[in-house]
């Protein structure tokens, strides 16, 4: 199998490993590979190299690994009166097929048990006695222990496909199926073998709370949101408990969707605080309740918007998502702030509204465009990384890049809007004269520090090297 394999394209590197009863295979790919076609090209490989397997071997499963395909929670099956084996088997009749239903879930096999097995024992010297080999026994217990088609009926006006049943109900019924016949005499399978009904090779153990349980791991697909995907699998509990007997316990433990409903609980948080403590800042100094109410309306507007460009980008809410939304929301604050604070500036000049919201919007149109140019640049990297490092800071990167922009058309759009509709001239009219008599405090505060700042413009050299000092040390 792994030489056919080494005609697929774009293979990095195979790897295989080998226990009892059991081969994993794993390819490696190279980054950028078309998977899609990838994993056609597996299958086609693996249907020729079907033909030089033994018999009775069962046909490989190909499965697609990405590194956020990761056990998101354990759904654990306990009973006190029940052993681990009708456990495991209820497990895998029962609640397994469910997970097709939950979109976004793949349906791995039960694990901390072994499942039960129809165990055939036989006996070396009787077997050369009849001049058996055992690839015939396996042949007889196939050939006689399947369901086929045998015709139809038609009974009136309907008709009925009948099926030959030749399957066995009882565990020593097996022992009654023929081997060889010569015409005269059968040889069965109890004369060479004995049959047991017991269980697999244990290759899991599984302890839940103390107790020994057997669990299915959830596992989600690459392109499904954590969130989603157990939301929708706690929804079937009910429908799965249903399924089972009484004295079977169904529960989700082990939950993985914890962290990213506190990172939503931390974003939503952080963005009610920044939102009321900015809120408060502008009405503390421009003493004006409208526009405190338009920069608290700018951060969830601009918050829902990144989120809407996410999902539009492919990407879902997970940690690194919601995490690069609750960095930014610091920085939308700002565009909105000045935004505000400049209008007002004007409008204290004794503008019009209209004329001062205008002026103010387009003299810091470019400096807002270059902050926002520089915060882009330092997340700009991320696009050409490539492997776990790109998946890892990819999300974190565009969840910021789409906020900070977001952020900024709002402050040159909807902001202006806002102050158009909202702020009233009589109110700036009157500190407009106010401000021709005696200055405030702040004023003074603030024309001291614009003096301040146009005497260290003439002194550039200097302060660029103590700049520079400040940073290598």
């Amino acid at each position: 199998m792994q030489d056919q394999f080494l005609y697929i394209s774009g293979v990095k590197e195979i790897q295989s490993k080998s226990v009892q009863g059991l081969t994993i295979v794993k390819l490696a790919f190279y980054e950028g590979t078309n998977m899609a076609q990838a994993a056609a090209e597996v299958a086609v490989q693996v249907n020729r190299a079907m033909k030089f397997f033994p018999p009775g071997a069962l046909p490989p499963q190909v499965v697609r690994y990405d590194a956020s395909s990761v056990p998101i929670g354990d759904l654990v099956l306990s009973s006190k009166t029940r052993s681990l084996r009708e456990i495991h088997e209820l497990a895998s009749t029962r609640i397994r097929p469910m997970f097709s239903t939950v979109r976004g879930l793949s349906a791995p096999p039960p694990i901390g048990t072994n499942s039960r097995t129809v165990v055939v024992n036989l006996d070396p010297n009787k077997i050369r006695s009849f001049n058996i080999s055992p690839d015939e026994v396996v042949e007889a217990l196939a050939r006689n222990n399947a369901m086929t088609p045998s015709g139809n009926i038609r009974i009136q006006n309907t008709m009925y496909i009948t099926t030959l049943n030749s399957l066995e109900k009882q565990v020593e019924d097996f022992s009654n199926i023929p081997v060889i016949s010569n015409g005269r005499q059968a040889v069965f399978l109890r004369d060479v073998a004995t049959v047991q009904d017991a269980s697999d090779v244990t290759t899991g153990y599984a302890l839940v709370n103390g107790s020994r349980s057997t669990y299915i791991p959830v596992v989600k697909t690459a392109d499904a949101s954590t969130w989603s995907v157990v939301t929708s699998l706690k929804a079937k509990l009910p429908q799965m408990r249903e399924l089972l007997p009484e004295d079977v316990d169904v529960s989700y433990e082990f939950d993985q969707s914890v962290f990213v409903i506190n990172a939503v609980e931390s974003l939503v948080v952080e963005g009610g605080l920044g939102a009321i403590l900015t809120g408060l800042m502008v009405l503390l100094f421009l003493r004006d309740w409208r526009s405190s109410l338009i920069v608290i309306i700018t951060i969830p507007v601009s918050v829902i918007s990144a989120v809407l460009l996410l999902n539009l980008a492919g990407q879902t809410i997970n940690i690194m998502t919601l995490s690069g939304l609750a960095l930014s929301i610091g920085i939308l604050v700002d565009q909105a702030t000045v935004t505000i604070e400049n209008v007002h500036q004007y409008l204290e000049m004794g503008k019009p509204k209209k004329q001062a919201i205008y002026e103010a919007c387009k003299e810091i149109s470019l400096p807002l465009l270059l902050i926002l140019l520089c915060i882009l640049a330092v997340f700009a990297p991320s696009f050409v990384m490539s492997g776990v490092p790109r998946a890892m800071f990819l999300p974190l990167s565009l969840s910021i890049g789409f906020a900070m922009t977001i952020s900024y058309f709002l402050a040159q759009s909807l902001v202006p809007v806002l102050c158009n509709w909202l702020l009233k001239e009589g109110k700036f009219a009157h500190a407009h004269h106010a401000a021709v008599g005696k200055p405030s405090r702040f004023d003074r505060v603030k024309h001291g520090f614009t003096r301040q700042i146009a005497a260290m413009q003439h002194r550039k050299g200097l302060i660029l090297a103590l700049i520079s000092w400040g940073y290598f040390c």
